[in-house]
């Protein structure tokens, strides 16, 4: 395996393994610029450990309630009735959360798809009706 011919960005040579029938590693091959470029814009948009969304705030919150909630019937402070109507509101939030959580991901599918979409038209001739077109 040959070494990367790449050079970082603090002028020291890549210390990585080029590609095999090339000669720079994966970070430094031209062809992959693109691919890199849409891996770094995804870093920022993706959660990781230690990063909460608010929705997973509100879930916590949601969990806490109904802990509250069943402590409150069992300890016999709050009556079945009311915690029922209770139960059924938080259930009622739960599908809200779920339903707004598809939203986003389907927004952002679609948003991905517009850019595959367009990239296609941009690939092919002119010539002819492209078939996504029809």
């Amino acid at each position: 395996m040959s070494r990367c011919a790449g050079i970082r960005a603090d002028g020291e040579r890549c210390g990585g393994r080029a590609i095999e029938g090339s000669e720079w590693c994966w970070n430094h091959h031209p062809d992959y610029a693109e691919a890199r470029k849409r891996n770094a814009s995804k870093g920022g948009k993706r959660g990781g450990r230690g990063r909460r969304s608010p929705a997973t705030d509100e879930t916590r919150a949601i969990k806490e309630l109904l802990e509250d909630l069943t402590e409150r019937v069992l300890s016999g402070e709050l009556e079945t009735g009311p915690a029922s109507v209770a139960n059924q509101l938080i259930n009622t939030r739960l599908r809200a959360l779920e339903a707004q959580r598809k939203q986003t991901e389907l927004e952002d599918v679609l948003v991905r798809l517009d850019a595959l979409e367009e990239k296609q038209r941009q690939s092919q001739p002119t010539r002819g009706i492209n078939r996504w077109q029809r």
